[in-house]
């Protein structure tokens, strides 16, 4: 693990705006997604009709005050320590924006929309690399004590790895904005090591995200836990009605009752899945595959020699996985997978076997 010093502009190989969905675009578009981190089969039939209701409500300004509180609720927190956000990418702009910071520090490797909007914002930024010979687990000591801002995935994409909330809370101090972005932790069975809800770590922000479990990339819903003055901060920082009609309702949705029972159970499902496709891939080791372990969120990290080509090969058998150099920390012999069902998963090793095949010739 080391530190990377800060620099105004991203390094050449790692384009910080390349995202999964990239490859299933276009010519991708026919081709079985394990690039994308979303839950396959969502979002169910019941939330899209409450979706669907808030349609006659459409000629109303938003009203966020009734989901605001719902989610609230779902934290155990007042009100005024939430701020719903079209999407955990929109926090990330307003953290950017709106927070007075001199030296911000990201966790690496991890989802790069905060590094890239605080470049946006005109912030150089110092990287934490994470090394795969550690088990890409956090050391709260590589963290410049200087550092007033800090943002950690948790579990982290793409690496899978669940830090223990006692590493995390380390990182914090006064004076300092500790940014935790949860947005795949209700895919952890239990939410283990969650600090979302937590009123007692000094200058802790907590994000999360409805799209992952809930397949509502396309509708843009998330949110922000932190104090109230850091929420104040950063609503100044949003324009007027920001989260849409629609929005708000799934919102409220997905922190209601059924919808939490749904998405435990869909956590333990997706554990069970994740141990398959693990399983598997582990039969390919003789070949020099590498699984980052322990894996805890709805993927896997994969390193692989002649990855480029493996991948291009899988995209010729219908699969569609996501490379991994645009991460910081990791180079192009990295593949991120997403977990699926075993059928799927199935068919896809598979795949990865004749691929694996092909890029050796």
């Amino acid at each position: 693990m080391h530190t990377e010093h800060r620099a105004g502009a991203p390094r050449a190989g790692h384009d910080l705006r390349h995202h999964g969905d990239a490859e299933v675009r276009d010519d991708g578009a026919g081709l079985v997604d394990l690039a994308v981190n979303v839950r396959a089969g969502t979002p169910p039939a019941w939330l899209r009709e409450r979706i669907a209701g808030s349609l006659t409500g459409l000629a109303a300004y938003p009203d966020g005050r009734s989901a605001r509180a719902a989610v609230a609720a779902r934290h155990g927190l007042p009100a005024e320590r939430v701020l719903l956000t079209a999407g955990a990418a929109e926090a990330f702009v307003l953290l950017a924006r709106a927070l007075r910071v001199r030296r911000p520090v990201v966790v690496h490797p991890q989802f790069t929309e905060p590094e890239a909007a605080l470049r946006d914002a005109g912030h150089s930024v110092d990287r934490v690399l994470l090394r795969a010979a550690d088990g890409f687990r956090l050391d709260p000591e590589a963290v410049p004590e200087d550092a007033d801002l800090v943002v950690v995935g948790n579990p982290t994409n793409p690496t899978s790895v669940l830090h223990p909330a006692g590493a995390i809370t380390r990182l914090a101090r006064p004076g300092r904005t500790l940014v935790v972005d949860e947005a795949f932790m209700d895919a952890v069975p239990g939410e283990r090591h969650a600090l979302a809800g937590r009123t007692d770590v000094p200058g802790l922000v907590v994000l999360r995200s409805l799209t992952k479990t809930w397949g509502l990339a396309g509708l843009r819903i998330g949110y922000v836990l932190a104090a109230a003055e850091t929420i104040e901060e950063l609503e100044r920082a949003q324009p007027l009605w920001p989260v849409s009609t629609p929005a708000l309702a799934a919102a409220e949705a997905c922190v209601s009752d059924r919808a939490l029972a749904e998405a435990a159970d869909a956590a333990y499902r997706v554990a069970a899945d994740r141990a398959h496709l693990v399983a598997g891939l582990k039969e390919f080791a003789p070949d020099g595959l590498t699984v980052a372990e322990p894996a805890e969120g709805p993927f896997v990290l994969v390193g692989l020699p002649r990855a480029p080509a493996v991948r291009r090969h899988l995209r010729t058998l219908g699969f569609a996985v996501r490379r991994g150099d645009t991460f910081p920390g990791l180079d192009e012999n990295w593949l991120r997978l997403a977990v699926r069902d075993r059928a799927t998963v199935n068919g896809f090793l598979q795949a990865l076997d004749r691929a694996m095949t092909l890029a050796d010739r």
